[in-house]
């Protein structure tokens, strides 16, 4: 049985396999904030379970077990996430620690429960895609913010990190998932936006919020 630091390295592992599928422990160490010697230490360890392969010098390679692994936890991790906001009526940016600590129950008749209560979702709160039972999930390629033109219109559907910095900013301009933005200016200076939505004209969204909103174009 895997445990809790095991999982989180496996989960952090999948994050940086998202980007690119040869890992280095650097960049392991530095997402865990650990030595890259305590890092390897635990590499070592996750190889001896099957969950990765690896060789002195080369990138780390998650096998198609430490993948299964890792999709199970964010399962669990975002399935919680949405059950507290739906069912609980917990904040989006209250969501993350709770679930962090759920995702490491091994009971899955708990989780398969909270997927039938909630109807099967596909995606959190935040708008990250929620695998299925077998460790599938579908990505969406959405836009950033920061990439669409002058007049666009898009909605938002999701966010590129789900900080609790951004959450409580984004409550405060009353910006959530499925919010319809009209982009009404994009500054060349600082490439900050004037955007308007429901009730709300001439918002000014800097660059790096811009860039942490996933969108679509309607």
């Amino acid at each position: 049985m895997a445990s809790f630091t095991k999982e989180n390295y496996i989960k952090t592992l999948f994050y940086l396999h998202q980007k690119n599928a040869d890992i280095t422990l650097t960049d392991l160490g530095e997402e865990m904030q650990v030595s890259k010697p305590t890092a390897n230490d635990m590499i070592k360890k996750l190889q001896k379970d099957g969950f990765v392969n690896y060789e002195k010098y080369k990138p780390i390679r998650m096998t198609k077990e430490g993948k299964q692994r890792a999709a199970s936890i964010l399962r669990k991790h975002r399935l919680s996430e949405m059950f507290l906001s739906q069912i609980m009526e917990f904040g989006w940016e209250e969501v993350h620690e709770i679930a962090d600590e759920l995702e490491h129950v091994k009971a899955e008749k708990l989780f398969d429960r909270m997927d039938e209560l909630l109807g099967f979702p596909t995606t959190d709160p935040h708008g990250s895609p929620i695998p299925d039972k077998d460790g599938n999930f579908n990505k969406p390629n959405y836009l950033k913010l920061s990439q669409v033109s002058v007049g666009s219109k898009v909605i938002v559907k999701a966010l590129k990190e789900s900080s609790t910095d951004l959450l409580v900013f984004l409550n405060k301009k009353s910006i959530k998932l499925d919010t319809k933005i009209t982009v009404e200016q994009i500054e060349k200076f600082d490439g900050s936006f004037t955007v308007s939505y429901g009730k709300f004209s001439n918002v000014v969204l800097g660059k790096l919020v811009c860039d942490k909103l996933l969108v679509e174009v309607y």
